[in-house]
């Protein structure tokens, strides 16, 4: 297993759509195995693929205070979303910032696991939102996409900065 690295916002890469998984086999096994590591590592509740530079529709999540339930989800697609709920959320792309996100309340959700098997999940809560979350990085979306423009220009700003007095 080997941590990956996150890549941070404003980086373009974020933008990227993901392109499904068609192959399940070790070196999907291995990607979930390697972002799982990383997410736990970081420390976060979810990661999607597209977060690690790997453009596949694959994310890992685990709610859980053990970290020890680890769902994985490739391809995933919401076949029902029902209500709204206000949550403050964070990003592992997005270091140390928090802003509250609208989104649907209670969500079910259709994926495969890495071995390829079908899953099925209704969720709401936390988990509902993670899912969320992280299907919105598939699509190359981030939860700053739903700040207001002034914000989000404020963030880029201090984001850039960091990333300048990094180099």
């Amino acid at each position: 297993m080997a941590l990956l690295t996150i890549l941070e916002y404003p980086d373009p890469r974020l933008r990227k759509v993901a392109v499904p998984v068609t192959a399940f086999g070790p070196e999907v096994a291995k990607l979930v195995r390697d972002m799982a590591e990383t997410m736990y590592a970081a420390p976060g509740v979810g990661l999607a693929a597209t977060q690690v530079d790997v453009h596949k529709r694959v994310i890992v999540i685990d709610i859980s205070d053990s970290k020890d339930d680890l769902l994985v989800l490739v391809n995933p697609e919401i076949a029902a979303a029902e209500g709204e709920a206000e949550c403050e959320e964070g990003c592992l792309s997005v270091p140390g910032y928090y802003d509250k996100v609208t989104r649907a309340a209670r969500i079910t959700v259709k994926a495969r696991n890495e071995h390829g098997e079908p899953i099925e999940r209704t969720a709401e809560g936390l988990l509902a939102v993670c899912i969320q979350h992280e299907m919105d990085h598939l699509v190359g979306k981030m939860f700053v996409d739903y700040l207001s423009p002034l914000k989000r220009a404020r963030l880029t700003a201090k984001q850039r900065k960091k990333q300048r007095l990094a180099s």
